[in-house]
């Protein structure tokens, strides 16, 4: 049965059905083409990703890789299909059949790539995860040297205390043993000390009474000094000197037997040895007295920084 097909003309109902079916299954071949190329794609990226991940994440992107593989040659061949379709007509059925079993295969291929791709993430989330934990662990591994560090620290310290007050407590044991033995050596002086303060005081007791032997009876002896003539003790009369009433400036002499004053000539201008004599060298400062004269034997030698001094009105004559 004829149909019109507009400016093409008519054409036969079977093979419009089929030109139908085959251009159906070529633009459903196309999509699953474009589908199964996405999906490769994402599986080449969840690959790249995958590959950055540890052992099981190595493997993950291996197969991932491989599915991608999968994919584009699927994606390939079901667009050599549709071409085919376009094309060749009259093995529209057989093309129709080969794209869509294409189809079906990138459908698989899509299928598996999204696994890959979960496979990858999953790996992905593993990886971080592990790469956290890592982290933790470092991080506490800081902590627990930081902490030995700061222990080890005190514990120097401590060390040092411990050496610091064991040198003092030696010190204050020597200092102590040395009070000892000072104070041993004290306590043996301070008895020595009285020792010999016992003996002296038992000396001076005997000294007192051989003394208090010595010395006669002081009853009615006032004014007297003891005196000895070489065996026995006895108070005898001190000899005064003679009354100074009225002898001002006169000298004390005596006879031989009784003491008396005597004036002392200092105007005296004689002398019985026929002579005067006086040194030749004046060593001091020497002054005539006012309206007094002088008189030397010369030669007269006057010392450096020595001086005579000879008053107004009166003379200094050197013969």
């Amino acid at each position: 049965m004829a149909i019109y097909r507009g400016s093409g003309g008519s054409g036969d109902a079977t093979n419009d059905a089929s030109i139908s079916a085959v251009t159906a299954l070529t633009l459903r071949a196309e999509d699953a083409s474009e589908a199964a190329s996405s999906s490769a794609s994402a599986a080449s990226a969840s690959a790249s990703a995958a590959a950055g991940s540890e052992a099981g994440v190595a493997a993950s992107a291996a197969a991932a890789a491989s599915s991608a593989s999968a994919a584009s040659t699927s994606a390939t061949n079901a667009a050599s299909s549709a071409s085919t379709a376009s094309t060749q007509a009259t093995n529209a059925a057989n093309s129709a059949t080969a794209a869509a079993t294409s189809a079906t295969n990138a459908a698989n291929s899509a299928t598996a790539a999204a696994s890959s791709a979960t496979d990858a993430q999953t790996a992905q989330t593993a990886a971080e995860a592990a790469e956290t934990n890592a982290a933790t662990s470092a991080s506490a591994a800081a902590s627990s040297a930081s902490s030995a560090s700061s222990s080890a620290s005190t514990a120097t310290t401590q060390a040092t205390n411990a050496a610091s007050s064991a040198s003092a407590a030696s010190t204050s044991a020597s200092n102590a043993a040395t009070s000892e033995t000072n104070a041993s050596n004290s306590a043996s002086a301070a008895s020595t000390s009285a020792t010999n303060a016992a003996n002296s005081a038992t000396a001076a007791a005997a000294s007192a009474v051989t003394a208090a032997s010595y010395i006669p009876d002081n009853t009615g002896q006032a004014g007297k000094f003891l005196s000895t003539d070489g065996s026995v003790n006895s108070w005898e009369t001190v000899d005064a000197l003679p009354d100074q009433t009225g002898n001002s400036g006169k000298y004390l002499t005596t006879d031989g037997t009784d003491p008396s004053w005597a004036t002392l000539d200092t105007d005296a201008n004689s002398t019985t040895k026929g002579l005067y004599e006086m040194a030749n060298t004046i060593s001091v400062d020497y002054t005539i007295g006012t309206n007094n004269n002088a008189m030397s034997a010369g030669p007269i030698t006057i010392n450096s920084g020595v001086s005579v001094t000879v008053p107004s009105g009166s003379r200094w004559i050197i013969v």
